[in-house]
């Protein structure tokens, strides 16, 4: 182990998550066995359960749920980090201005989960917003959390953009992978175009303004993937290829799913015509899940990055 820094750094980093989890299973195991003793001497006492006490029951409840999700979160990827992007639809620059919405509500989703999200590539509008953005977003369980928000977003508002203010439908696709953390795919070097370009201003205070931004491209797949966040060019060839192997494996993967659905019969929906939620901001507030029904007028909220119940009900769905 201490001969090899790379396998040192994935054990460390194994441990950790393993040390957290057993941390927050045995957290909840104590305040459970407060909870159930004090509820007993109340009975024994006869006396009336004070308010606290409630709000301690309630706060327990919600750390259960919490650890069910846990243990629903048992795929192979499920405890990785994920590499999450928004796509603007057709529409110009009320889609683009849509995809700047909905990358404010992840990274905002991130803060509150205390998950670290990055921006590793970002092309923004011309007139506002942005075309397309990827984060990695970095914590305990990420891709298992935010796989369920891969799909087509829509949301339906009165246009800032229109002189008229007419009622507008915009769409937006998001797509999450996991980051692949240990090598399980060779990369021929013969197999890459890559090429450096200059990212600037459009977009915004996401953008960094750097000469080292590099663009690989995987000839025979046709994927291209880019990174323009970090300082160097070393750095971002670098980071562009974590991106690309994971979309290597992704693609592997649905290659093979593909083959699968062909021998059984079967015919998988193309990626635009899987609208998941809809976001309606008039004439009436609500945000829908397609998938579960859940439903809720709260979109102010939603939009800053409340989609625990959401990204909650679809897990549990899905179980069953």
């Amino acid at each position: 182990m201490w001969q090899d820094e790379g396998k040192a750094k994935d054990l460390l980093k194994d441990l950790s998550k393993l040390k957290e989890k057993l941390g927050n299973y045995l957290n909840v195991e104590t305040k459970f066995n407060e909870v159930s003793g004090y509820f007993e001497l109340l009975e024994q006492e006869k006396i009336e359960i004070p308010n606290e006490f409630i709000d301690d029951i309630e706060n327990l409840e919600q750390d259960i749920k919490q650890q069910e999700l846990t243990i629903l979160l048992s795929g192979k990827y499920d405890e990785n980090n994920a590499l999450l992007s928004i796509y603007a639809g057709a529409g110009g620059v009320e889609a683009q201005d849509w995809a700047n919405m909905l990358l404010r509500m992840y990274l905002r989703y991130a803060e509150l989960k205390g998950y670290k999200a990055e921006i590793l590539s970002i092309s923004g509008g011309e007139e506002a917003g942005i075309k397309s953005v990827t984060l990695e977003v970095s914590g305990m369980l990420v891709y298992g959390f935010l796989k369920g928000e891969i799909g087509v977003h829509r949301l339906v508002r009165l246009s800032p953009f229109n002189a008229q203010h007419l009622r507008h439908t915009s769409f937006a696709l998001v797509d999450v992978i996991p980051e692949i953390q240990k090598k399980e795919i060779e990369i021929d070097p013969k197999d890459l175009k890559i090429d450096t370009f200059r990212a600037s201003g459009a977009g915004g205070q996401h953008v960094n303004t750097t000469d080292s931004a590099v663009r690989v491209t995987h000839i025979p797949t046709g994927i291209t993937v880019s990174s323009q966040n970090e300082r160097s060019q070393f750095q971002n060839k670098d980071t562009a290829m974590k991106i690309l192997e994971s979309k290597l494996v992704q693609y592997n993967q649905e290659k093979s799913e593909e083959e699968k659905a062909k021998l059984r019969g079967e015919i998988s929906p193309a990626s635009w015509g899987n609208q998941i939620r809809s976001y309606v901001l008039h004439p009436y507030n609500l945000v829908k899940d397609h998938r579960t029904n859940l439903e809720t007028s709260n979109t102010k909220a939603v939009l800053d990055g409340d989609i625990e119940q959401f990204i909650e009900a679809y897990l549990r769905k899905k179980e069953k």
